[in-house]
């Protein structure tokens, strides 16, 4: 059942991931380093800086880095987690959950938190980092890590592999597999670029509640989640018990 539409619905879903949650992880990425003047998307250059102050000899900064990176290990640590868990009790909010958690955070983020953004920077940066890993890890299990949306490294690799592969495939069925797949990942970009444009326009009038825009999209991507899936359950119920037709003579 389902299983001429399935690869259909499921690139729909991997795009609509794309769209609300690069958007989201630009946004983020830019109103920290414009407030923060702190990268939290990612842990690569935190990690480079671990160790350049390691071999300096400063050991409280070179902590401060590893803090960063553990956060968002933990981050990503608890999003898995709490799908695990919540899956044994009730699937239907699996995902949804740490969702609406990554939400919590950057909404007490851009709110209670701007006391905290001149004197204790680095309390914000690593409540966002530990977001950026809980949504990292999420949308990378939901889509079987075709999706990641808070870094783009990873993304423009590919990408680079994909545009070169169009050159040899003579295949069409893989030809179009791979056309789609540069799609999904262009939207990515496209999508992260829209959410730090956006970040930065609207942090020059407000600041750091410019998270709060975050919030909302992400509670938007919530909702139409859990809405597709009960229209998606409704279907398969509504196809099961369909009579079948009995003109036959």
């Amino acid at each position: 059942m389902f299983s001429e539409n399935r690869p259909i619905q499921k690139y729909q879903y991997h795009i609509q991931l794309a769209i609300f949650l690069s958007f989201v992880a630009g946004l983020v990425n830019v109103c920290s380093i414009l407030s923060l003047q702190r990268l939290t998307t990612n842990v690569t250059g935190h990690f480079a800086f671990f160790v350049e102050e390691i071999f300096q000899t400063n050991y409280f900064l070179a902590f401060k880095f590893l803090l960063f990176v553990f956060f968002f290990f933990f981050g990503s640590f608890t999003s898995n987690l709490m799908v695990e868990i919540i899956s044994k009790v009730n699937t239907r909010f699996k995902y949804t959950i740490p969702v609406i958690l990554e939400a919590l955070l950057l909404f007490i983020c851009g709110g209670a938190f701007t006391i905290y953004q001149t004197n204790h920077p680095d309390l914000i940066a690593i409540t966002l980092l530990f977001s950026m890993g809980l949504q990292n890890s999420l949308v990378t299990r939901v889509s079987n890590s075709v999706v990641r949306t808070t870094h783009l490294t990873g993304i423009f690799t590919d990408l680079g592999i994909e545009v070169s592969q169009l050159f040899f495939i003579k295949n069409k069925i893989r030809n179009t597999k791979t056309k789609a797949s540069i799609q999904l990942k262009l939207t990515i970009i496209a999508c992260f670029f829209i959410g730090g444009l956006v970040g930065g326009l609207v942090y020059s009038w407000i600041g750091l509640r410019t998270l709060w825009i975050a919030v909302v999209v992400l509670i938007i991507a919530a909702f139409l989640n859990f809405i597709k899936k009960q229209l998606f359950k409704f279907s398969k119920f509504s196809n099961i018990i369909k009579p079948k037709n009995s003109l036959e003579r």
